[in-house]
Order: C-alpha cells, then sequence, then structure tokens
C-alpha cells in the first residue's frame, strides 16, 4: 500500500516519514523546498531523517505535475503537510497562503476523489480557533472568527474536505496540530529561535510583555497521533472527521524560557514587546476525542522535550547558533 506525503522536506513530514518508514511502509513524498526558511535545512532533514525515501520536486499548484505523479504512484492514502506556514509572514505575503492552501489544497482534494485514494489524512492548526474559542479548546466550538489569513485558510481547508467528504465520499480526517516543537523544528518558532539566541547570547523578543500560554506539543507525540488518525479513518457520513493534537498542558511563556536557560547554561536577554497582530495570547488543547478514537496520551513536558532541543541547536548550528 502506497503513501503520499506532501511537505516531507518539512518539520512534520520527515519526522512522518521516518516513523512509516520504521513500519516498513512504501512512501512517496513530495516538496517544493522553499525559501520560506533556509532550504538547506530541509534538505538536511531529510538527508537526517528519512533518506530513503522517494522524494519528487513539486509544488502543489502545479496540476499536471501532480496529476502524472498520482497516476505513476497510485497511492491508496495520502498525508497532506504541505502548506504555506506562518501567522506573522501572513500578513505581508498574503498571495503565498491562497497559492498554496487554497488553491493547492484543492487540486490535492480533486486527485483524492478522482484517484479514489481511501483516506486523506490533513494538517489543520491550533490557529483556527481564534477570538472565538475559550480554553481548553474543543473540536465542537466555533472557527469562523480567525485573526490571520492562515488561520483563515487552515479553517477554510476542513470546510473544503467536509465537502468532499460529503459529495463524493472521500475519507478525510483533519488534524489541528498545537505549537509542534523538537530537534530539527522550525527554526522561525519560538523553541528553535530562543534555543539559538540564548546560545550564542543573542536577545530575545518576547511579546505581550510575557503574558503568553502556549500549549507546546513534542514532534514524537505529534507523529504518533498522525499515525493513529491515519489508521482510524472515519466510517460516519460524512466520513470526515477533525482532531486537536495538542499536549493538554499550556505552558507560561517565561516557564518555557526558564527550561531553555536551564537547558543552555546562560541566561537570556529578554526584550519585552505588545502583543504581535494575529497571535493568540493562550492555547490548550482538549484531547478527549482524539483519545477515545485511537488512544492519543501525548507524554513529553517540555523539561523533557526542551534540552533535546537546545542540544540539537548546539550539534546543528554549532557557531552559527
Amino acid at each position: 500500500m502506497t503513501l503520499l506525503v506532501t511537505g516531507v522536506a518539512g518539520f512534520i513530514g520527515a519526522n512522518v516519514c521516518r516513523a512509516l518508514r520504521a513500519q516498513g511502509q512504501a512512501v512517496v513524498g513530495l516538496d517544493n523546498y522553499n525559501d520560506y526558511y533556509d532550504p538547506r535545512l530541509k534538505r538536511d532533514r531529510v538527508a537526517a531523517l528519512c533518506p530513503d525515501v522517494d522524494i519528487r520536486a513539486l509544488d502543489l499548484g502545479d496540476r499536471d505535475g501532480l496529476a502524472a505523479l498520482f497516476d505513476e504512484v497510485r497511492p491508496e492514502r495520502v498525508i497532506h503537510l504541505a502548506a504555506q506556514a506562518g501567522v506573522r509572514y501572513s500578513l505581508t505575503h498574503p498571495h503565498a497562503y491562497v497559492d498554496s492552501n487554497l488553491t493547492g489544497f484543492v487540486n490535492l482534494l480533486e486527485l483524492c476523489r478522482h484517484r479514489e485514494v481511501q483516506h486523506l489524512v490533513y494538517a489543520s492548526s491550533s490557529s483556527v480557533y481564534g477570538d472565538s474559542a475559550t480554553p481548553p479548546f474543543s473540536e465542537d466550538q466555533r472557527i469562523d472568527r480567525p485573526r490571520s489569513l492562515y488561520a483563515a485558510t487552515k479553517a477554510a481547508n476542513e470546510l473544503m474536505a467536509h465537502t468532499y467528504a460529503h459529495l463524493y465520499g472521500l475519507r478525510a480526517t483533519g488534524l489541528r496540530f498545537f505549537t509542534v516543537y523538537g530537534p530539527w523544528g522550525r527554526p522561525d518558532m519560538a523553541p528553535l529561535l530562543f534555543s539559538r539566541a540564548v546560545l550564542a547570547g543573542r536577545p530575545i523578543e518576547v511579546f505581550n510583555h510575557g503574558r503568553m500560554r502556549r500549549d507546546f506539543t513534542y514532534i514524537d507525540d505529534i507523529v504518533a497521533g498522525v499515525l493513529g488518525a491515519l489508521a482510524h479513518p472515519s466510517d460516519q457520513d460524512p466520513p470526515h472527521r477533525v482532531f486537536n493534537l495538542g499536549n493538554h498542558t499550556p505552558v507560561e511563556l517565561e516557564r518555557f524560557i526558564e527550561v531553555i536557560e536551564q537547558a543552555a547554561g546562560r541566561s537570556a536577554e529578554k526584550i519585552y514587546k505588545p502583543m504581535q497582530p494575529g497571535d493568540m495570547v493562550e492555547t490548550m488543547a482538549d484531547t478527549r476525542r482524539a483519545h477515545a478514537a485511537f488512544g492519543f496520551e501525548p507524554s513529553t513536558s517540555i523539561e523533557l522535550g526542551l534540552p533535546r532541543v537546545v542540544g540539537w541547536c548546539r550539534g546543528y548550528f554549532g557557531e552559527r547558533a
């Protein structure tokens, strides 16, 4: 049974591929290696985590290229993790989000429909909750008041997948990821940004004057959730479900920084700043639905996970930290 993983050079994508290959699964990946952040990190990540995966350099906007890939590979299941990420970047580069997260997603849905893919698992985001939800965020809460275009595109993905499930019977599962971190993570997110800065003795920018709480979720827990969801497609009508994948334990930003300081062996120089447009003050996942459906049970605290990030930064970036 061939699996297609999109966004295979991304943080979650590469780790998911490694886990699938460890299970003996046949995996084909695609990625466009865009320059949202350094493509060198993406290529190094793939080389380290899934060196034996057949990876195609392809953009979701290339309809003919995607169709040819589906015809060649004939995937029976698809894990769709490719997207234009980042809340703040969406404020200055909106068309990138429309092209990848909306047009690209439709292209993928159409191919899954016409090539009779058995199950589509796709990435959503905790950002969809916006101003409407009250922690802990449950899948039944409203998602119609997003704080960024990025969040709006992810909410739209859920509506689009539901429509294809309703009209065409496409089995689809959306996963709302909550602040995923770990070694080989995204360099634009706080775990790597702060770790690298503290190691190098550079100041860090602390937004909303530190009054923020995040549901930081370690990559191994997320991968377990993705594989669990993949193995349990919906049998409801329509066959579409959405799950939170988070740690269910929000952490104060100041405590998060403190753990990095301890792991780095030095104090952080903090520059306190006001809240950034598009950001959320607090995130917290209600994970009862995922636990009931496929046993999702995150177990990695920041006290375990963040020192691994700091150690990886020391090894990978070295003097470039």
